[in-house]
């Protein structure tokens, strides 16, 4: 039996690994809020909701998508 890695979700889904986020993870999340499909932003380390001007932090490689650990944008983002 192998054992998926502690940076793996179900169905085999890589989280972030060496400060990249999986495409097929961003394939799958949305915003919880808006449920539209977030932009992953490497530098900042972020996804964000364009649609709801959030944008939620990955921390330790896992994507925190509460709205309220969610920092508002400005509106000059973009």
């Amino acid at each position: 039996m192998v054992k998926n890695s502690p940076s793996e979700v179900s169905h085999g889904v890589s989280l972030a690994r060496g400060g990249e986020v999986s495409p097929r993870l961003l394939e799958i999340l949305v915003c919880p809020l808006t449920k539209t499909r977030l932009v992953y932003h490497p530098t900042e380390q972020e996804l964000w909701s364009e649609v709801a001007g959030l944008a939620y932090p990955i921390r330790d490689g896992i994507p925190i998508l509460l709205v309220e650990e969610a920092r508002r944008m400005s509106h000059d983002v973009g």
